[in-house]
Order: C-alpha cells, then structure tokens, then sequence
C-alpha cells in the first residue's frame, strides 16, 4: 500500500495548520479519504499540497491554482497542460515586473523627497 499521512503529519511537513490543509479541502483542492472522522492523505494530496503551496507562494489566486492544480490530474503527456502553466507563468511574472516597475518608481520618489527634506533642514540649521 502506498504511503499515507494524518493531517498534523501534512501540516507538520509543510509549516501549515491543519485549518489550513481543511480550508484547501473546503475548495476541493484536497480529497482525503476519510476513516470514521479521520482523513487520510495519500501521496497524491501531499504533491497537490506542495503544488498549492507553491501557487500561494508565487502569488496566484485560489482560481488560478485549482486550474494549475487541476492539471496535475489530466492524462500525462498533454500539451494543453504545459502551454496553460507557461501562459500562467508569463502571466504572473508580467505582474510582477509591472509592480517592481511601481515600487523602483516610488523609491525613487521617496528618494528625491528625502534629499529635498535634507537639503531643506540644513538650510533651515545653518541661519
């Protein structure tokens, strides 16, 4: 028989509550089998864990991650699959270039404000 785990071993591997492993479950993200009131993973749910852990890191919304997720189950060798994930890819890393362009420019700002603030308070020192 495969491998199998408790809920706190899941949480417990990956840093996360166990709320948050039934949170995932609610959104049917994760399919436990169930033993009485006990779920049991399998291994399959520990790489979809790590996978959804993973989108949440990389900052894609629950929808896009079911989608990403949703994948992982479709038949090997599906080319549908890997240009989806490379569009989400790219779709991500231009948002987050576009927010990088956000904050250099408000550095930036930040920057002369403070250099103009120096400048002003050295004047207003030196009289």
């Amino acid at each position: 028989m495969s491998q199998t785990y408790t809920i706190r071993e899941l949480a417990d591997a990956f840093d996360v509550t166990t709320r948050t492993i039934r949170f995932y479950e609610d959104e049917g993200l994760l399919s436990p089998l169930r033993d009485g009131q006990n779920r049991i993973f399998r291994s399959r749910d520990r790489v979809r864990l790590k996978l959804i852990l993973r989108g949440k890191r990389l900052g894609f919304t629950l929808a896009e991650i079911k989608e990403i997720v949703g994948m992982y189950d479709a038949p090997p060798g599906e080319s549908g699959q890997l240009t989806l994930f490379i569009e989400k890819l790219r779709e991500r890393r231009a948002e987050l270039e576009d927010k990088r362009r956000d904050i250099d420019e408000t550095l930036a700002e930040l920057d002369a404000l403070e250099e103009q603030s120096v400048a002003r308070l050295k004047e207003l020192t030196a009289k």
